[in-house]
């Protein structure tokens, strides 16, 4: 399949909608591929730690100091290396996210199958999702309120697929995730069930272009589109486009050392972000990221916070040696 081929069609199967996200989001999306897609697992050709702690809507308080609102907290662990003899790669995801009363743990596991495409690899991959869902204690509006859920928590399994292309200059990546669409469920102060939510299907499409601007700096413009897909596949409105939100940014990268970058997320900030890589071929790598929140103050903050740091494993190296063949003995 031609590189134009894939992009369009990633493009057709983007069509989807989203409601309020579910799940985290991340300004470093550009560096951080397993996490949005089980096929980018191995697919660079090495192995990659990344760990991001981000810190958003700095400064927001909840309306009363005795309620546990504020800026939510979310700190994500992940990494991706080939396997050989598995003709792909591995890759695993563990974050953890707070917002006011609710705490979700998430740990996922990828397997990704490459196949070599021209002068690049795509991946095609699965995932593992587990999912553990904790409600806090709220102050309900109307004392005793059966619908109202008391230090509970509900856990669930589930699965994510996506493909993924890399080579030289481009990648593409589409993925959706809670294939199953799991469902929640928690107890009131009585025991009984309060309430429930549903994992709904989300769908990520990215794309990145690397551009050789002069023979030390490469400029990326990158982009992500991301997607809720409520209800069962047949619902009406599922893949309707009313809701889908996007991201537009790009960076430059200097000896592939330092890099600066700028950055829109849809109706909501304006990004930036400065990184630098130290030690051997440039292997750690630490970046920040800062968002003005231009949109919707009054219900938010005005900056989310965020820092990575990565580490990229060395390549691998065949054990075996190549037999050298002789004229000597060939007669």
């Amino acid at each position: 399949m031609r590189v134009p081929v894939l992009i369009g069609t990633l493009a057709c199967l983007a069509t989807g909608s989203a409601l309020a996200q579910q799940q985290p989001q991340f300004t470093h999306y550009g560096f951080n591929g397993i996490y949005l897609n089980p096929a980018y697992a191995g697919v660079k050709g090495y192995g990659e730690i990344t760990t991001i702690g981000r810190y958003q809507y700095l400064g927001y308080q909840a309306t009363l100091p005795e309620d546990a609102g504020g800026s939510p907290q979310t700190y994500l662990l992940s990494a991706s290396v080939p396997v050989k003899f598995l003709h792909g790669g591995l890759g695993a995801v563990l974050y953890r996210d707070r917002i006011a009363e609710t705490k979700i743990t998430t740990a996922n596991v990828s397997y990704a199958y490459h196949i070599t495409i021209g002068e690049g690899k795509l991946g095609i991959g699965v995932q593992g999702i587990y999912t553990h869902l904790g409600k806090g204690t709220y102050r309900p509006a109307e004392e005793g309120d059966p619908a109202v859920p008391n230090e509970s928590a509900d856990r669930k399994f589930d699965l994510g697929t996506g493909v993924w292309y890399e080579s030289e200059k481009l990648y593409a990546g589409l993925s959706v995730n809670n294939l199953l669409r799991s469902k929640y469920q928690f107890q009131n102060v009585d025991g009984n069930t309060a309430s429930s939510v549903t994992g709904e299907n989300h769908a990520y499409l990215t794309l990145g272009y690397n551009i050789e601007a002069t023979p030390s700096v490469v400029v990326t413009p990158t982009a992500l589109v991301k997607m809720v897909l409520p209800g069962k596949v047949g619902d009406g409105g599922k893949f309707s486009q009313k809701s889908t939100s996007f991201e537009l940014g790009g960076r430059a990268t200097l000896d592939d050392k330092y890099w600066a970058g700028l950055g829109y997320r849809f109706q909501e900030s304006f990004q930036g972000m400065l990184g630098a890589s130290f030690t051997k071929d440039n292997a750690l790598r630490v970046g920040y990221a800062f968002d003005f929140i231009a949109f919707n103050q009054e219900a938010r903050a005005f900056s989310s916070h965020e820092i990575m740091l990565s580490y990229r494993l060395p390549r691998p190296v065949s054990i075996s040696r190549p037999a050298i063949r002789t004229p000597r003995y060939s007669f």
